[in-house]
């Protein structure tokens, strides 16, 4: 077959393909890919990196080889890696193949721009229009974790039956959780399964801001009569009504009219309604009628989802090691999360060089973010990227001393604190387990130790590692940098 050829018969794959997987997977695996020759041995598939060959081989080849035969063509499939697919444009540009998919979304784009009439005090027609659900938030984006997987569930049964199940569906948590994911996407996902609803998405201080301009207006009825016809009202950060009297009689009554309609009402807050000091009880109350869940704090498991799935949105490639390190260390905040991982990437590609630990490193301890004191943690030392034969322990010592930003008389000294004990514990444990020293060997090497001394903090590290997720990546990290 021609190139030409070839490349077309690769479009039509990939077309079915893009069907199939999601729309981030396939923008960030199948980009710049090709077929490079095919023969009634095989097909051979051009990648532009080893990551990509790695990745294919796991993940697509059974795939890619149905789709083939679905096409008529049986030979085995193989991954090679052509550097040139990109630069030479010789790989297949997938976003033009998106385009039907684009053109969908910004339909969907433009139906979140809802629009219908309503009469105003005088009897005329005035039109409301909902531009604030973002179409990018969806309940299939949002990742699920033990922390979220409750108020997941209600947002689903909301959206497939709305004003029936969980009506008001209430959801609370701290700061920067997912909270507005979630009533956003949900809002989505009620336009989606029913295409003539209004759904309005606007804060609590824009209603309190909207009812002050209809005051001054002398249009209250006007407003009224905008926010009592729709069909799904979502409320993000319900605690700003508290202490504005005129705000929270407007939106009791509102809530009222709605709840009376069998309308849905989504409510967000940053605290459950029983703790919402200067919101009056009879809101209270109402809210206390329908579901109330909680988004807590992620752990670490999904704080590394989220990091897999963004960078895979932003089309970054960045190893296990360093998202391990990053979800370790930030778990505090899903959007700190997201924030800390734009600033790795956009460091990265100013320096033309994958994000490290090491880089990683220092991008945290500028912010304070590390997990444990920040001294304990590396500010300048140099990653080997060569394989390391045969360390002699001192060595060994010397490296996890610079890992830590110490010397190696700071591990083989007397002192104690937290910031020199921890460190000359775990190259002990490494020295006992990876290089299969006797006790004696290695308390010779720490300053003629005994071996009970030597043992001792063996086995509390061996402890700490069954109960401790930070310590377990910590270790990790240190023997990566010694290449173990």
């Amino acid at each position: 077959m021609t190139v030409s050829n070839l490349t077309n018969l690769w479009i039509d794959v990939l077309k079915s393909v893009s069907k199939q997987v999601k729309k981030t997977d396939f923008l960030v695996w199948f980009q710049d890919t090709n077929i490079l020759s095919q023969n009634d041995k095989n097909t051979i598939v051009g990648v532009p990196s080893i990551f990509a060959k790695d990745w294919f081989e796991k993940k697509y080849k059974d795939f890619i080889c149905d789709e083939l035969k679905g096409l008529g063509f049986n030979q085995p499939v193989e991954f090679a890696i052509d550097t040139t697919l990109k630069s030479d444009s010789k790989g297949v540009d997938v976003t033009n193949i998106l385009d039907s998919s684009k053109r969908k979304a910004r339909k969907i784009s433009n139906r979140n721009e809802i629009s219908y009439k309503f009469s105003n005090s005088s009897g005329q027609d005035q039109t409301i229009v909902s531009k604030m659900l973002n179409p990018k938030y969806q309940l299939s984006s949002f990742v699920v974790g033990t922390n979220s997987r409750l108020a997941f569930a209600a947002c689903q049964a909301v959206s497939k039956s709305p004003g029936s199940s969980y009506n008001p569906l209430f959801i609370y948590g701290d700061v920067g959780l997912g909270k507005t994911h979630l009533l956003q996407a949900c809002g989505n996902a009620v336009l989606n399964n029913y295409k003539d609803y209004v759904v309005v998405y606007l804060t609590a201080e824009k209603f309190t801001n909207e009812i002050v301009e209809a005051i001054k207006k002398n249009n209250v009825r006007g407003f009224r009569a905008k926010y009592r016809k729709v069909d799904c009202l979502v409320i993000d950060d319900i605690q700003f009504l508290a202490g504005k009297g005129r705000t929270q009689e407007e939106f009791f009554h509102t809530f009222n009219e709605l709840y009376h309609e069998n309308k849905q009402i989504i409510i967000s807050s940053d605290k459950p309604p029983s703790d919402l000091e200067g919101v009056e009880d009879r809101l209270v109350s109402r809210f206390e009628m329908g579901m109330i869940v909680d988004v807590t704090l992620p752990d670490y498991e999904t704080c590394l989802a989220i990091l897999m799935s963004k960078a895979q949105e932003l089309h970054a490639i960045i190893s296990s090691e360093v998202l391990e390190f990053i979800a370790v260390n930030i778990n505090s905040s899903i959007r700190e999360l997201e924030g800390i991982l734009t600033q790795v990437i956009a460091q990265s590609r100013l320096e033309g060089a994958p994000p490290t630990i090491g880089s990683v490193t220092k991008i945290l301890q500028k912010l304070g973010k590390l997990a444990l004191n920040s001294t304990a943690f590396p500010s300048n030392q140099n990653y080997t990227e060569e394989k390391n034969i045969a360390l002699t322990p001192s060595q060994v010592i010397e490296s996890v001393a610079a890992f830590f930003s110490l010397t190696k008389f700071d591990l083989i000294g007397s002192r104690r604190t937290r910031d020199i004990m921890v460190p000359r514990q775990l190259c002990i444990y490494i020295l006992r387990i990876d290089f299969s020293l006797s006790f004696e060997k290695i308390g010779h090497e720490f300053g003629g130790r005994n071996h009970t001394t030597i043992m001792h903090a063996c086995q509390k590290i061996e402890k700490g590692l069954k109960k401790d997720v930070k310590l377990n990546n910590l270790i990790n990290s240190i023997k990566q940098n010694l290449n173990l």
